[in-house]
């Protein structure tokens, strides 16, 4: 378990190995790095913080060879790093382990590592070689994986130590991770920072850019912020704090976000028994039969009760049935098995706009693909939703001023930063473009709010936005489903938390008295929550408590 106030720096940490001097990089007419300059010391970790556009991701490409700069220079172990060619970086030492990984599920572990790895004028490759030097590095590091496995059957913790593996079999001594906790659980991120401190231990240096405040408290040495493209605060970790960061990231205090509970009403809808095949397997249910097995299921006998002005939460690794989920609720997919209940009245041939009418208010993971039409305006967005109601239509004709006039009331209620509601929202930021599908869906009062994802890559800053939007819509009797992958939020938000794995749902907890490492043993899939885990959960625990 990694400590909880910074870490002390190493004796030897200024001894510096990476030295960034005045990095400049434009797009267009767009500045999204300014003169940045920092150095890394060896066996330092460095976290990286900024809000969404603050240019961090644009300052590692240009580190790792991605991009070139349009001014400035790169020094590695006191020599110039060649720019625009990540292999020139890596040759130099440095490694980049990316948010979304980069691996072939179709192939093993030491062929993944292996890849780009050997001369095409090689004769031969040479497999025993390759596996030897990654079981010393295994061995070194205290990564463990099976060399010959399939990535596809990895959990995502373990894909993350082959992207860990790939780069220090490059002989990286510089590793940079982006967003390295975004897909694992509470136990995979402990793993992780506990890898991370093996490796500093043995020399390396990490520069990591996350989001969350207390895994930057808890694993770095040092933090850098970014504020339009430019450095506005830099310190060791153990002389600052998360307000202090979170300021430094937007430039003004962050509203805290405050969860005031209320008794639950009324019920507002129920899914009872929900079965979601999964469509490619069932295909070969037929071919199956001979050998006893049967059609993978992406949701299995589902159950859920939802509350007026109640927060429900559902914590989970993605992938584990979570956006079928809200795919149903959405009207999305109308085939399952089971019963969906509103009020208490069942619904039947259920679509996107029977839900709409129904009063399901609709945050979907993807702004831009799904929640928003980028090539249309705000006032086309917002208008998307009500256009056939009084009184913005009449006699069949649109009535264009009265939806003028609630977009601009709207983009102004809710703060979307624009110029005009005439733009096409592909120019919004992705915080504005969140704002602009909260101000069409909770405007109209809905009785049921699906949150799916709602603060996935956003800052603090617009994140506080958001959850105090869904908690003001629970708090005038709203009954609101939040989906997220970061228990951190679940804590913040919701009321009661359930987890998905593998298309199963637990039984909802209170979030006062749930326990943390229990909910992540579920996620990972080694603790269940039928009644004889239960007991031996609890036993567990009053032992714990005992041998205290």
């Amino acid at each position: 378990m990694v400590p909880a106030k910074g870490i002390t720096p190493p004796f030897y940490m200024n001894e510096s190995i990476l030295n960034v001097s005045k990095i400049t990089k434009y797009f267009g007419p767009v500045v999204a790095n300014e003169a940045i300059s920092f150095s890394l010391g060896k066996g330092e970790i460095v976290a990286l913080l900024g809000e969404n556009g603050a240019g961090k991701t644009t300052l590692m490409s240009i580190l790792f060879g991605h991009y070139v700069a349009d001014g400035g220079s790169i020094t590695v172990f006191g020599k110039k790093l060649v720019p625009g060619s990540p292999r020139a970086a890596l040759e130099a030492g440095v490694g980049m382990v990316h948010q979304h990984f980069t691996l072939a599920e179709n192939m093993s572990v030491l062929d993944n590592i292996m890849l780009g790895t050997e001369s095409l004028a090689a004769f031969k490759s040479n497999p025993r070689a390759a596996e030897n030097k990654l079981c010393r590095l295994m061995e070194r590091f205290g990564l463990t994986i099976n060399p010959k496995a399939l990535v596809k059957d990895l959990s995502v913790g373990e894909q993350q130590r082959v992207e860990i593996l790939k780069v220090l079999y490059r002989n990286a001594k510089i590793l940079i991770l982006d967003e390295p906790t975004a897909v694992l659980t509470p136990q995979e991120s402990d793993r992780l920072f506990a890898t991370i401190a093996q490796l500093v231990e043995e020399g390396l240096s990490v520069i990591f850019i996350t989001h969350k405040m207390r895994e930057v408290m808890a694993a770095s040495h040092r933090c850098i912020v970014l504020r339009q493209g430019r450095v506005v605060f830099e310190s060791l970790t153990k002389d600052t704090d998360p307000n202090a960061l979170a300021k430094a990231m937007v430039g003004s205090e962050i509203p805290r976000t405050i969860r005031q509970r209320q008794p639950p009403g009324k019920e507002v809808l129920s899914l009872k028994g929900i079965t979601l095949a999964d469509k490619k397997e069932g295909k070969r249910e037929d071919k199956r039969k001979h050998l006893g097995t049967s059609a993978k299921k992406s949701i299995k006998n589902l159950n859920l009760s939802l509350r007026s002005n109640e927060i429900i939460g559902i914590a989970g690794v993605s992938g584990n049935g979570q956006s079928q989920l809200a795919d149903i609720i959405s009207g999305l997919i109308n085939t399952y098995d089971g019963k969906i209940l509103l009020a208490s009245k069942e619904l039947k041939n259920i679509s996107p706009r029977r839900m709409i009418q129904e009063g399901v208010g609709r945050i979907p993971d993807d702004r831009n693909g799904t929640g928003l039409i980028s090539d249309m305006s705000i006032l086309e967005n917002i208008a998307s939703e009500i256009y056939g109601e009084p009184p913005f239509s009449k006699k069949g004709f649109l009535q264009f001023k009265a939806i003028a006039d609630r977009a601009k009331k709207l983009v102004k209620k809710f703060d979307v930063r624009c110029p005009n509601i005439h733009i096409p929202v592909q120019k919004l930021s992705g915080g504005n473009m969140q704002k602009l599908i909260l101000a069409r869906e909770i405007s109209g009062s809905p009785r049921i709010i699906l949150a799916n994802q709602p603060t996935w890559g956003l800052d603090v800053g617009a994140a506080a936005y958001v959850h105090t939007q869904l908690i003001k819509a629970a708090q005038k009797g709203a009954g609101v489903i939040l989906i997220s992958e970061d228990l951190d939020e679940l804590f913040q938000v919701a009321d009661q938390i359930c987890v998905m794995y593998h298309g199963r749902l637990s039984n909802p907890e209170d979030v006062d008295r749930v326990d943390r490492a229990k909910l992540g043993l579920i996620m990972s899939g080694q603790f269940s929550t039928h009644e004889g885990q239960e007991k031996k959960w609890d036993q567990k625990q009053m032992k714990l408590e005992k041998n205290k």
